[in-house]
């Protein structure tokens, strides 16, 4: 798997197309769970690959809101990323916005957590201590069950991912909660700069 972009080059084409810390932020932690994912589940070798990918999924939500996965192709070519990270950013709106299908365990991962992240998230948010470090699987599916809480970010799609990835929605919970446990410092060292 080829990206043909550094990580760095990557963390550079997000901020031309995003500005909002909170896009920031999730393409940072969505990225430090792909990662996190890639030597889970025995890809290790690809993990800045996986990265790259978390990294850039939303490439294009900010300023191209209702052309979500359809304006990223345009932009990740120009900057010269390879046909495999399109593909792979593009699937996570399978049915969304696109029909491009997530095929590699990669791809599957990216569908399934990019939006409990966001659910995730928005529940440590309201916690005391505003981290997931302290984080409960039970705390998060009491949220998960109130439809009006993170109501952007779609049940339905978390659970066909974990269906795609052939595991049950406690274990994903569990395992994006560790995932995100793994990244929250690196990522709020980053997000200093946007304070």
């Amino acid at each position: 798997m080829q990206a043909n972009i550094t990580r760095d080059e990557a963390f550079l084409l997000l901020k031309k197309y995003n500005k909002d810390p909170f896009h920031i932020r999730h393409a940072l932690t969505v990225e430090g769970v792909m990662k996190w994912f890639a030597k889970e589940e025995g890809y290790g070798e690809d993990e800045e690959y996986w990265g790259i990918v978390g990294l850039l999924h939303d490439i294009d939500f900010e300023e191209y809101p209702k052309e979500h996965c359809i304006k990223a192709p345009e932009l990740l070519r120009e900057a010269g990323v390879s046909e495999d990270v399109i593909h792979g950013v593009c699937s996570h709106g399978y049915e969304l916005t696109v029909d491009v299908k997530p095929e590699h365990d990669m791809e599957k991962t990216l569908y399934a957590t990019d939006e409990l992240t966001g659910l995730i998230w928005a529940a440590a948010l309201i916690r005391p201590s505003k981290s997931v470090q302290d984080m409960e699987v039970k705390s998060v599916k009491k949220k998960y069950k109130s439809a009006n809480f993170a109501a952007g970010c779609s049940r339905e799609v978390i659970e066909r991912g974990a269906e795609m990835m052939g595991i049950e929605l406690s274990e994903l919970i569990q395992k994006t909660i560790l995932a995100m446990r793994s990244c929250e410092e690196s990522v709020n060292e980053v997000m200093k700069e946007y304070e």
